[in-house]
């Protein structure tokens, strides 16, 4: 009798330890094949100019930020360039980004032999996970709010990127479109150490309201918050919009630029002349680059 309920624990125990450490094997099994994501280079360099594909942190580490690195031939290190995208209040417009790339400004950067990386930030194409840029509604759309959320995307691929051997911790210069750049004058506002300069291509937020063209939300509160960012601002700041972009015409263009400036921004706003269909894309088109290049090129060697 003892010796059969000894066998019989025996056996109840062997097949405990089957199903456990059976379960086991299968979790160890999705482990090794489920990819583990880290931040840092995600596959070899290739072309144009060195171009890698990187996962960044993203603000506060809650989500890994897809990215595109451009650099010179040679170790650095190089002064580093942030270009970032514009974005949408619609989500399925976000969801569909797709890679932003800007070739235009990383062919320009990089032949002045600076690093380009162009994050795409959480909440759009593929990086995914929360949408952390919204204005809220267009009556009282809050866009000081979404300016500060994109700006601490900026920041985050800014202290990460110059943390890498080949980057330089000074010199940093913020680029943005768009929604990009009305980030990148939101993290001029708080000077963050080691940024040199901000240059805006068509930037702002709640242009097109209901995809009207001229039609914009709340346009005195976009200029007002332009003052606000400019009254802390200490950085150099150019901006270059074109006469035919329906988000943000002419008229606000200059009244954001003003108000920065009379606030105590540092601003050079150059109006372009009207480019293709659609002038808020100018910075994205191949016969576009003879018109920004240049006042790109002043305001670089003209930047203390």
């Amino acid at each position: 009798m003892t010796r059969s309920r000894t066998t019989f624990h025996g056996l109840v125990l062997a097949a405990l330890l089957a199903l456990v450490l059976g379960g086991g094997s299968a979790a160890a099994q999705t482990r090794l094949t489920t990819p583990v994501l880290r931040t840092g280079p995600q596959g070899p360099e290739g072309a144009p100019w060195r171009r890698q594909a990187w996962l960044l942190p993203g603000p506060a580490n809650r989500v890994l930020m897809r990215a595109t690195l451009f650099r010179p031939p040679g170790p650095g290190p190089f002064p580093l360039v942030v270009v970032n995208h514009g974005s949408s209040q619609d989500m399925a417009e976000r969801a569909a980004q797709p890679t932003p790339l800007y070739l235009h400004l990383a062919a320009f950067f990089v032949a002045r032999n600076h690093a380009v990386v162009v994050p795409q930030r959480p909440g759009h194409g593929a990086t995914g996970g929360p949408y952390l840029e919204s204005q809220g509604g267009c009556d009282t759309a809050d866009y000081r709010a979404a300016g500060l959320a994109t700006a601490e995307s900026i920041a985050a691929a800014i202290d990460y990127m110059t943390h890498q051997p080949f980057i330089r911790r000074d010199g940093v210069i913020v680029v943005g479109q768009s929604a990009g750049a009305w980030g990148a004058l939101a993290l001029a506002s708080s000077n963050p150490a080691g940024l040199r300069a901000v240059i805006n291509f068509a930037g702002g937020r709640g242009g097109r309201s209901l995809e009207q063209p001229n039609r914009n939300c709340a346009p005195d509160r976009l200029v007002a918050t332009a003052a606000e960012f400019g009254r802390t601002a200490r950085v150099p700041t150019l901006w270059l919009y074109a006469e035919n972009d329906t988000y943000f015409g002419p008229d606000l263009s200059r009244r954001m630029a003003a108000a920065f400036r009379l606030a105590g921004g540092r601003v050079d706003y150059r109006l372009l002349p009207a480019h293709g269909e659609e002038g808020h894309r100018l910075v994205e088109a191949s016969d576009a680059v003879g018109l920004w290049a240049p006042l790109v090129d002043a305001f670089l060697k003209n930047l203390r």
